[in-house]
């Protein structure tokens, strides 16, 4: 529970936050964005350009397009310094983009709903498309794009159109084509932290009938983090782009288009920080260590032993200071191709006209990584050439569109084809200092506590291998006869060092296939009913193999066998009862450090192999009624659908020996690797007005998820639990607090508790609420957008881990009936752009400000509240100058101008959870005296561009 001042406290910022959201809304009318793309758009007196979208495979109107849908021009995105999908979050309210520990798998939400975390398992709930191209997984977007037409973002499922079907949204980048008129531009940006971005493209004609266009991007620029120890920068710039594409038109009816493209990057990326409580109040002592040790009411024993152990005192309590620790001569190094060609066919019979769209792609992206993001050598990815995920994807798609019946029909037909091969090869390894660390987070954290000395074997005062030590001694006193054992699993620990995977590969080869169909027809003049529907045919089939050299665990299993599993016999004195509770404790205690992220040599040289297939119809159903010109309504129904597959991440499998993972044989646990597909049902109700210079559109919203698929990391394994809600009252059932057993609404029996009867099962995450759009130019040189999304994006009260109706997983027990992480209730976003001209020699100038306003949300998949992110506020600049026709510029930038410091993703810090007294109980500290961790956003940064073009 909050604290009576946190509440108010917390109360005061959101009270703020809704009157200046309330405030912007009504100030400035709220948001539409300016797309118009090439050759389709002509401006009328005021200067504002038709906004022509392609959202339903259509030419159309942005106001005569019935579905939810923001639409972002070239020049928008350009003031707004946009370089990728991120920027998008500062002129697309229901949009968030984050990335965090890998720039391989960013995450894109819409209304509070994406796919969550870096495991390249789980598709995009709301996937990238470039030029029509499906990308793989929405992290790719986080590329360069070069010369870009419009962006758009769609709004609610998605999957009659064409393209792979999407649960939440998608967004689709347009660049520029190749055109008939010669032409070339180009700019030379320099900033802060030594940014350089050098981009520029060529086109023009090779024939009346073939146009050719090029475009190239180069970047590089100093990281965000200075590593003191090993002086370097993480999360540095060092990319460049290419893209070249050919036009060729014979004739009037067919159109052929084939672009080529390839991006390189050699980064090293991603780090984080500790949170302390300057930056969380719910932090409250955890970073305070121990003097001796022993954990107590307001110390920490974990933090105790990371200092001891090498850790700086000032890497636990950084605030927003980005020097950070890392491990001397462990890297952040990153290397990532991302390459491919495409070919689109437009053809017009006259009566209906053809679209093929033929693509393939390769990408890579390997990265090394010191994961325990401090100095104490805990755990490591080795090196990128070594620990990589790579897609090779082939898709097709085909439509064909036209109109019947005078008119009256507007119909579209058409099929997906894409086949994924995905190869995941890992090397995670437990650190040089883990089996130092390992023993001394042991006995700090047990009734050894008080035998506590880092400098020891075994971190026990007195040698634990001592015949005479007090160490040894005081084990085998409080253990029985076991105790030998245990003494001897305690040393074995202790060697565990530079131990774990050496090359564990994943494959994955994955088809899916879609037959769809999407009709308008028009009832009337001003009536129209839109039907559309979609099967879809997925199927995957998954293997992998893993090497490790992690003996040690295997030793310890073995050891402390008979003391894990000695049960209690009648007439046992209560001091032999004690012993043995006493070694069961250990010797689970030894087993799970040994073990940590299943990194086990029994799984060494095994393989394992399994497949799924799924067959799903999804579909929409639109009812817009147009009373006037400039004022449409539209109600909306959709059915949307993304695939299962599985977790690919070895911390999933259980250790395969009985009694440790309950079954023989990795092959048995190979099921529980796999998820069910997400399940979507959505409504809508909308309006949008467009009457000379102001436009405006709301929309009414709700969602619901079946088997909705979260993915977290609890410290040491990553688990992938689908989420159901069960129309039955379970009581608190699903809210185990198995650990902690002073706090509320403790439950004994957790992890079996919780379940529903499957005829129960229903919804597990609800997004509902409101998007309000808007535009205003009064005069052909001033444009005013904003935007407000209310979006109330909340679990079931009562929920079960799958459609089954299986129990939740422990980790989770902080959702039921909580709001969504990285899900804020309100966003407000805002633009304004001036372009007047000076004197009347063709000179004009550029004023450009944007900003956007978020509530309060937690950034942790389990919402322990040591992840909360107070609401905040980012604005960005740009001042400038142009020549005449714009063939010259000049611009002064700046993002992020007050240097808003923020979190994007807390998590639990990989290992480093320490004991629990009931003075840090849950629910207030969930996780007992786990260190936390965050990825940081980008700071401020400012710079110059030079533009030119003829």
């Amino acid at each position: 529970m909050k604290s009576s001042s946190l509440l108010s406290a917390h109360l005061l910022r959101t009270s703020a936050l809704g009157v200046s959201l309330a405030v912007a809304a009504v100030a400035v009318p709220a948001f539409a964005q300016d797309a118009a793309p090439q050759d389709q758009a002509t401006a009328d007196d005021s200067g504002d350009a038709p906004i022509i979208v392609t959202a339903q495979g259509r030419a159309q109107l942005l106001s005569d397009v019935p579905v939810a849908i923001s639409a972002v021009s070239a020049e928008t995105l350009q003031n707004s310094g946009a370089n990728d999908i991120r920027q998008l979050n500062q002129v697309a309210p229901s949009l968030l983009v984050s990335s965090t520990g890998s720039e391989a798998n960013g995450s894109a939400r819409i209304r509070g709903i994406g796919t969550v975390g870096d495991n390249p398992g789980l598709e995009s709930s709301v996937p990238v498309f470039i030029d029509g191209v499906y990308r793989s997984r929405s992290g790719i977007g986080l590329n360069e794009l070069g010369e870009i037409d419009r962006v758009e973002v769609q709004r609610g499922p998605q999957g009659t159109l064409g393209g792979r079907n999407s649960s939440a949204g998608l967004i689709s980048i347009y660049s520029k084509k190749p055109s008939f008129t010669f032409g070339a531009n180009g700019e030379v940006t320099y900033g802060n932290h030594d940014y350089w971005r050098l981009g520029g493209s060529v086109t023009g004609p090779i024939s009346d009938t073939l146009a050719a266009r090029i475009d190239g991007v180069w970047v590089k620029r100093d990281g965000f983090y200075n590593d003191v120890n090993n002086n370097t920068q993480i999360n540095n710039r060092d990319r460049y782009f290419l893209r070249g594409q050919l036009l060729f038109e014979p004739t009037d009816a067919l159109s052929l288009r084939l672009i080529a493209d390839y991006t390189n990057r050699d980064e090293r990326c991603c780090a984080a920080i500790y949170v302390d409580n300057s930056v969380n109040p719910y932090i409250g002592n955890l970073n305070n260590p121990s003097p001796t040790g022993a954990a107590t009411a307001t110390t920490n024993n974990i933090t105790r032993v990371l200092i001891d152990l090498g850790q700086p005192a000032a890497a636990l309590t950084p605030g927003y200071n980005r020097d950070i620790y890392v491990t001397p001569g462990r890297s952040y190094a990153g290397k990532t191709k991302d390459y491919g060609f495409s070919g689109q066919i437009d053809y017009d019979f006259g009566g209906a006209t053809l679209t093929s769209i033929t693509a393939y792609r390769e990408y890579r992206s390997g990265q090394a990584g010191d994961l325990d993001y401090g100095a104490v050598d805990i755990l490591y990815r080795a090196d990128d050439k070594d620990a990589y995920r790579q897609f090779h994807t082939f898709t097709q798609e085909l439509r064909l569109q036209g109109e019947a019946f005078d008119g009256k029909l507007d119909w579209l037909i058409g099929g997906f084809y894409a086949n994924e091969k995905l190869t995941v090869r890992d090397n995670l390894r437990f650190g040089d200092d883990y089996g130092r660390f390992a023993n001394c987070r042991l006995v700090s954290g047990s009734p050894l506590a008080g035998l506590y000395s880092p400098g020891q074997e075994g971190c026990v005062a007195g040698g634990i291998d001592n015949p005479l030590g007090v160490g040894r001694n005081t084990i085998l006193g409080a253990s029985g006869a076991s105790g030998a054992d245990i003494v001897a699993a305690f040393s074995a620990l202790d060697g565990l060092n530079d131990l774990g995977s050496i090359n564990d590969r994943y494959r994955q080869n994955g088809t899916n296939w879609a037959l769809f169909t999407h009709n308008i027809f028009h009832i009337t003049d001003t009536l129209d009913l839109t039907l559309g529907l979609r099967y879809t045919h997925d199927k995957k089939k998954f293997s992998a193999s893993f090497t490790n050299d992690n003996t040690v665990c295997t030793t310890i299993q073995g050891l402390v066998l008979d003391d894990l599993t000695q049960q209690n016999q009648p007439g046992d004195s209560v001091a032999v009862l004690g012993q043995r509770a006493t070694a069961r404790a250990l010797a689970g205690a030894l087993i799970g450090l040994g073990c940590q992220g299943n990194a086990t040599a029994e799984l060494n040289g095994v393989s394992i192999s399994d497949q799924r297939s799924e067959d799903k119809f999804t579909g929409t159903a639109i009812l817009s009624w147009k009373p006037t010109d400039d004022l449409m309504t539209y109600a909306s129904y959709s059915r949307g659908y993304k695939a299962g597959g599985f977790n690919l991440d070895r911390s999933a499998l259980k250790s395969p020996i009985v009694p440790f993972g309950g079954q023989a044989g990795a092959q048995a646990l190979v099921s529980g690797l796999q998820f069910d597909p997400e399940l979507v049902t959505s409504y809508e109700l909308g309006a949008k007005y467009s009457g000379g210079p102001f436009s405006a559109g709301l929309t009414l919203f709700r969602t619901d998820f079946k088997n909705f698929q979260l993915n977290t990391f609890n410290g040491s394994t990553y688990i992938v639990q689908t989420i159901n809600g069960c129309s039955a009252d379970l009581g608190g059932a699903d809210r185990d607090q198995s650990k902690f057993t002073s706090a509320p609404n403790y439950n004994a029996a957790a992890g079996t508790t919780g379940a529903c009867a499957p005829d129960d099962v229903t919804w597990g995450v609800r997004s509902q609420g409101f998007e309000l759009e808007a535009s205003l130019i009064p005069a052909r040189s001033f444009r005013m957008t904003a935007g407000l999304t209310y979006a109330r994006t909340k679990y079931n009260k009562n929920l079960v881990g799958n459609s089954s109706g299986t129990p939740l997983d422990q980790a989770l027990r902080k959702l039921p009936g909580d709001n969504m992480s990285n899900a804020p209730e309100l966003v407000a976003t805002g633009s304004i752009a001036w372009t007047p001209d000076i004197g009347s020699s063709g000179l004009t100038g550029l004023v450009y400000v944007d900003g956007r306003m978020t509530s309060d949300y937690n950034t942790g998949s389990d919402l322990f509240p040591q992840k909360e992110q107070d609401g905040y506020a980012i604005f960005n600049a740009r001042l400038g100058v142009r020549g005449p026709d714009e063939k010259w510029g000049i611009e002064l930038w700046a993002q992020n101008i007050f240097n808003k410091q923020y979190s994007q993703v807390a998590f639990n810090s990989p290992f480093q959870e320490g004991a629990t007294t009931a003075d840090f109980a849950d629910p207030q500290y969930p996780g007992g005296r786990q260190i936390f961790s965050m990825f940081l956003a980008e700071p401020r940064t400012y710079g110059v561009t030079l533009r030119g073009k003829f």
